[in-house]
């Protein structure tokens, strides 16, 4: 199968890369870079390509059996740790892989306590560690977090009852929009939640956004929220999508009491993904 690529620079025409991939192809993601290509599918493999400077050319670098059921999505962390790449999958694990030498990829840390499967997967702002977020259908999000004293040392905290019948979407927030760690969550309840870290590091709900987003709801599944990643502006900004086929932009302005919505024109069709700062 082919996964379509943006190109770096506009007008250039997009770039198909032929995966080989076995199955539906689920996600894509570039590195921080934008010299790796990571692509994950049903067919229970990520594949990585080294991409040329203008994305014409993609040649593959490695092949990784990395789950046994579908894999959702893939995130890079940042280049700070080094080559680390996360997956998670419809087998309820979310899995840390390491290029501990050059195209040789293992796994260095795997989490198995979701009890269903694990939907989407966001790593925090480097200046936050190495902290990964984990949305799962039965209704939890984990937060995973490197302790710096082994490659398979992390610290495991999970938000129970996150969202009724599961959660599908989980991204963080970029530290220069004015949120000092934060997350958004989207989930089979219809509800968008956003999380913040308190001084203890745990997870608290922001209550402020809830009685916001009562009065302008979706009225089915969210299938994504994606924090806007930062443009310069301290705007916090939210893009939510769903099940009945609408986008919703959520803003907060600094200074400003609460958030606010703007409901984009009804789309003909199931909204899947929205564009954000994975």
């Amino acid at each position: 199968m082919a996964a379509m690529v943006a190109p770096a620079q506009a007008p250039a025409p997009a770039t198909s890369v032929e995966t080989h991939h076995e199955d539906m192809i689920h996600d894509v993601q570039l590195d921080y870079y934008g010299k790796r290509l990571a692509t994950c599918s049903s067919d229970r493999m990520i594949k990585i390509f080294d991409v040329s400077a203008d994305q014409s050319e993609q040649k593959l670098s490695a092949n990784i059996a990395a789950h046994e059921g579908p894999i959702w999505q893939v995130a890079w962390a940042h280049p700070k740790f080094g080559s680390i790449l996360a997956s998670c999958s419809y087998d309820r694990k979310v899995c840390v892989w390491k290029e501990v030498q050059l195209q040789q990829w293992t796994k260095i840390y795997e989490y198995a306590e979701h009890h269903s499967s694990v939907n989407a997967i966001s790593f925090a702002p480097h200046e936050l560690g190495l902290k990964l977020a984990c949305a799962s259908a039965d209704g939890t999000i984990s937060i995973l977090t490197w302790t710096g004293q082994s490659d398979n040392a992390w610290d495991e905290k999970v938000v129970r009852d996150a969202h009724q019948i599961g959660c599908n979407a989980v991204c963080w927030a970029p530290l220069s929009a004015g949120a000092q760690g934060a997350l958004v969550s989207g989930g089979c309840d219809g509800v968008v939640r956003v999380w913040r870290l308190n001084d203890k590091g745990d997870v608290v709900a922001d209550e402020q956004f809830q009685s916001v987003y009562k009065e302008a709801a979706h009225s089915g599944w969210v299938r994504d929220a994606a924090w806007a990643p930062s443009v310069g502006l301290p705007t916090q900004a939210i893009a939510t999508c769903g099940e009945d086929k609408m986008v919703m932009i959520w803003t907060l302005a600094p200074g400003a009491a609460s958030w606010t919505c703007k409901k984009l024109p009804p789309l003909e069709a199931v909204v899947w993904r929205g564009a954000g700062g994975r």
